[in-house]
């Protein structure tokens, strides 16, 4: 016998239940009924033994059909409840997960950090050591172990900021020199990164807060033409370019001799622009041979031994590398600046 009957009962029993759905557990019961292993369809197939050679590929296939649209109707159906209850959610929330993103750019470094990170990627390269000293700093450290004895006129030099009269904040890395040669022995080749803090008139060449790089080495033989062919090197590292250097002898109290550094200013090749105050040089560092009496506040003999030193100003180096013409760009955080370092 053919089930074409038993198919058409089948299909209006499921017609009749489908108008009682309203949630997917439904759905899922109705799956059960009808396609799970103890359910209406599977009965069907196992009336099939019954049936003769000629009736079996027949009915076969109307079960096979039958299961088919069932399957179609209770999946679209699931789908269709699915994002009923989806949207029913989302309308109580705060929060429209559908909406696209917003946007999330990537961070970058800073262009002064980034000069800092390329003049201390140079000085590690020829061999030195970073060392890092603290920003709030004691008056020893600052000014008594680098030669400046209370009360000496030198001490106007710096325009400091006191907290009392033993902590201040620090005018130079330079203070970060005893402290390293009090916790080593030479050959000390050190540099020091930090900020230096000077009450100074803000102006588009300085700023009341800058970045140096301090840098020191101590050893048996340390001379003068050591100091100089250093600075040379590390001047046409930077700028990936022959720079002209121009040295000038000057005081400062804890080298002895000392001197300023000047750089023929690449902004304007020497022509002579607004960072340079249109002379074609442009100052960036004081230098000089480690005075006696500072070696010897940290512990070391000075007729043994003797060093230079030097503090790079990364701001200035930055101003002249990336085109800046105003030192207070810098602290600005004015993103058509600032976007142009990625």
């Amino acid at each position: 016998m053919l089930f074409d009957s038993e198919i058409l009962r089948l299909e209006e029993e499921f017609q009749k239940d489908l108008k009682s759905v309203f949630s997917i557990k439904d759905v899922e019961d109705l799956k059960v009924k009808y396609l799970g292993r103890k359910g209406k369809l599977v009965s069907l197939m196992q009336d099939l033994k019954s049936c003769s050679k000629e009736e079996m590929p027949i009915n076969g296939k109307l079960i096979n059909d039958c299961k088919g649209k069932i399957t179609i109707i209770l999946e679209d159906l699931s789908t269709k409840l699915s994002l009923q209850e989806e949207n029913k959610r989302l309308e109580g929330e705060g929060i429209d997960i559908t909406l696209p993103g917003r946007q999330q750019f990537l961070g970058h470094y800073h262009p002064v950090t980034l000069m800092q990170k390329r003049v201390m990627d140079i000085l590690i390269g020829m061999g030195f050591s970073v060392q890092y000293s603290p920003d709030l700093e004691s008056d020893f450290y600052n000014f008594e172990a680098l030669n400046f004895p209370k009360g000496h006129p030198a001490r106007e030099m710096q325009d400091t900021f006191y907290v009392n009269e033993e902590i201040l904040l620090r005018t130079h890395t330079s203070n970060s020199q005893v402290r390293v040669m009090e916790s080593h022995k030479p050959p000390i080749r050190a540099i020091s990164p930090g900020r230096c803090f000077r009450n100074e008139t803000v102006s588009a060449r300085s700023h009341i807060f800058f970045t140096q790089v301090e840098v020191f080495y101590i050893d048996e033989d340390v001379n003068f033409a050591d100091l100089m062919s250093l600075m040379d090197e590390l001047w046409s590292k930077i700028f990936e370019t022959k720079v002209v250097t121009r040295f000038r002898p000057s005081f400062f109290p804890f080298v002895e001799p000392g001197m300023e550094v000047d750089i023929s200013c690449t902004a304007c090749n020497g022509k002579g622009c607004g960072i340079c105050k249109h002379t074609g040089w442009l100052e960036v560092v004081g230098a000089g041979m480690i005075h006696p009496e500072v070696l010897k506040a940290g512990g070391i003999d000075s007729e043994r031994y003797q060093g230079y030193a030097f503090a790079v100003g990364i701001e200035r180096l930055a101003m002249l590398s990336y085109g800046v013409k105003d030192i207070r760009l810098f602290t600005e955080n004015d993103m058509r600046l600032l976007g142009q370092f990625h």
